[in-house]
């Protein structure tokens, strides 16, 4: 299947989407309740961009084929985040739900860093933070290469950062690099929670402004509320459809987004909900869950 037609296969509405971040949501909270350990803050906050970038129409991606030559690559370079990236392999058929409850096991597929040797669907291995933007920057002039010797148009390279580590110098040599080489099927998307594991990140080491950092270095920036699926579909568009530099997209987010204790407090940056407060959480995510398919049936 080209890549056009793989982008497309999996195309859902904002309020299709929605509800698919929602699950995510209820399986990052079960996966982590029943590792006893993980990061939820962060892989919450980035549950809607990723649900929006995979099921926008804008993504190629084969659950049938993981390694299939025509995918877009996805690198999530924040990757203590793996829990929302595990949600959202379930959600695609690569791996099966019953799975999820094996996070962080001696010898299970889905570790508390994403594994590519290990795990279908999983591009790089991450957790060293700061590294993915370079990464996914080789990987976009590869392609770009391979692209250029078939006369096609190149494969997407989408990298999803975290706000705390554009405190890494290497992400600046890299956006330095990717604007030099105009690398137009490069797209980078900071997280923007404002919160590491040791407080505000605006208070720890602030990395603003961080669009027109981007611009300075070559790339053409958008900005979008990363809670808001139409939103972050309108600023994926617009960053695919940019011609001649790479483009980063700034998404502003909540730490522990959808349960409500956890949001915007930085107690849960590393921290496993116990079995309570799982319970909880879980009730409030399916409560939500309801009110969305409410909404839809009014609508």
């Amino acid at each position: 299947m080209a890549t056009d037609a793989l982008r497309q296969a999996s195309a859902r509405s904002d309020a299709e989407i929605a509800l698919i971040a929602n699950r995510m949501r209820h399986d990052i909270i079960e996966m982590l309740g029943a590792a006893g350990s993980g990061h939820p803050g962060g892989s919450l906050s980035a549950t809607d961009i990723m649900a929006t970038l995979f099921y926008s129409g804008l993504f190629a991606a084969d659950p049938a084929d993981p390694e299939n030559l025509e995918r877009d690559r996805f690198v999530l370079s924040k990757g203590h985040a793996a829990p929302a990236l595990y949600a959202l392999l379930v959600q695609l058929g690569y791996i099966p739900h019953d799975e999820i409850l094996t996070l962080r096991q001696v010898g299970s597929r889905l570790q508390g860093h994403p594994d590519r040797h290990a795990c279908p669907g999983v591009e790089v291995c991450t957790g060293s933070l700061g590294q993915g933007l370079s990464v996914g920057a080789g990987m976009a002039l590869g392609l770009r290469l391979d692209a250029e010797r078939d006369g096609e148009d190149p494969r997407r390279v989408f990298v999803l950062l975290g706000d705390g580590e554009m405190q890494e110098g290497e992400n600046w040599e890299a956006a330095m690099f990717a604007g030099n080489q105009a690398l137009d099927n490069l797209v980078a998307i900071v997280d923007l929670n404002n919160l590491q594991i040791d407080g505000h990140v605006t208070d720890v080491n602030n990395i603003e402004p961080v669009a027109d950092k981007f611009r300075t270095f070559g790339w053409e920036t958008f900005e979008a509320d990363g809670h808001d699926i139409a939103s972050v579909r309108a600023a994926f568009e617009a960053a695919v459809a940019c011609e001649g530099k790479p483009a980063c997209i700034v998404a502003t987010t909540i730490k522990g987004k959808g349960v409500s204790f956890m949001e915007d407090q930085v107690s849960w940056h590393g921290n496993a909900p116990s079995p309570e407060q799982t319970a909880t959480a879980l009730a409030e995510i399916d409560a939500a869950y309801e009110a969305l398919l409410a909404a839809q049936k009014e609508a």
